[in-house]
């Protein structure tokens, strides 16, 4: 009668979890799509999905709507909030197939180069602050597979300006390049007290960590404190690989935290994001290589690289939202 009951009460709790959840799916393959963000009508990101493809219902609200779903930097669906009234939504995500990676100089090395694209954004209580994007290459040690240099050759920094907010938050505060972490030790991750969740598709094995998580005192300087940490990350190997640096294809990190001034009674809720695309891989014995120094007061660049159709380019999804307040910093090339 006991395990009946505690039956009941499971299945209970899981029909309730489940309802509160929708899960985004491929409608090619019905395989869950991790990294959904979820747009609101004042350009706000409102939900994010998990590997397992899932968002809370709860962070939808009727106002919000119209909703527009982002997948791989590309707007692929709106909907309205009714719409969300199912369990599983598919999305079309046959926008963008995952590129092959250039393979230069193959003959083993001193140092393994990595090249690819990045964007990164910082949102405050959702809703977007500032942007960049660029050309970036890792170097990494051939023996221990230890990460050497970070080296941006080019890049753009967006800021969203507007009259009615002017704090320091409305520009480049936060915003970073990907810290690669984890991607050249396949063990490494696997160390520790991690949540550690693995989602095999059909080109790609993907690896969700949890590296942080909780409320945490944190740290106060000049009347700011920054607590309640989170961080998920997520990596993505070529399809039933060792997760080597040579099966290394995608990289994301989001950031999660609460910000709070001395003198108001709210925190502030802040996200920063964080993606890199491998585009090339190569072996060198010479680490040098041309380098910017990435500036948050200045975008820095001699092409227009944001114009390749393979670019994660989501500087066009918020310029969609905020028009002209989405200013460019001058090009100190």
């Amino acid at each position: 009668m006991k395990k009946s009951l505690l039956l009941l009460f499971l299945t209970f709790l899981l029909n309730l979890f489940n309802a509160q959840t929708i899960t985004f799916v491929s409608e090619k393959t019905n395989n869950p799509l991790p990294k959904v963000s979820v747009f609101a009508k004042d350009g706000s990101i409102v939900a994010y999905s998990d590997i397992d493809g899932k968002i809370d219902k709860q962070l939808l609200k009727p106002e919000q709507e119209k909703f527009q779903l982002v997948y791989d930097n590309v707007s692929v669906a709106t909907l309205s909030y009714s719409d969300f009234d199912k369990d599983i939504i598919k999305i079309d995500n046959r926008i963008k197939d995952i590129e092959a990676v250039v393979i230069k100089n193959n003959k083993p090395a001193k140092y393994i180069f990595i090249k690819g694209n990045f964007n990164a954004y910082v949102t405050v209580n959702n809703k977007p602050k500032s942007y960049a994007d660029g050309i970036i290459t890792y170097i990494f040690d051939n023996k221990t597979k230890k990460l050497k240099s970070t080296n941006v050759e080019q890049y753009r920094i967006f800021s969203l300006q507007t009259e009615m907010d002017r704090t320091f938050l409305s520009y480049t505060a936060g915003l970073e390049i990907p810290k690669l972490k984890y991607v050249g030790d396949p063990e490494e991750y696997k160390s520790g007290k991690k949540n550690i969740k693995e989602l095999k598709g059909d080109k790609s094995d993907q690896l969700e960590i949890i590296d942080r998580i909780g409320s945490e005192k944190g740290t106060t300087s000049f009347g700011i404190t920054l607590y309640d940490f989170k961080k998920i990350i997520n990596l993505s190997f070529e399809k039933e690989s060792g997760k080597t640096l040579r099966d290394f294809l995608e990289y994301s990190d989001v950031r999660y935290s609460k910000i709070k001034y001395k003198e108001k009674p709210e925190p502030n809720q802040l996200a920063l994001y964080n993606n890199f695309y491998v585009t090339e891989f190569s072996f060198s014995n010479d680490k040098d290589i041309n380098r910017v120094t990435f500036n948050k007061s200045n975008s820095n660049y001699k092409t227009s690289y944001w114009q390749e159709p393979s670019f994660p380019n989501m500087q066009t999804v918020f310029s969609s939202y905020f028009k002209s307040d989405l200013k460019e910093k001058p090009n100190e090339m």
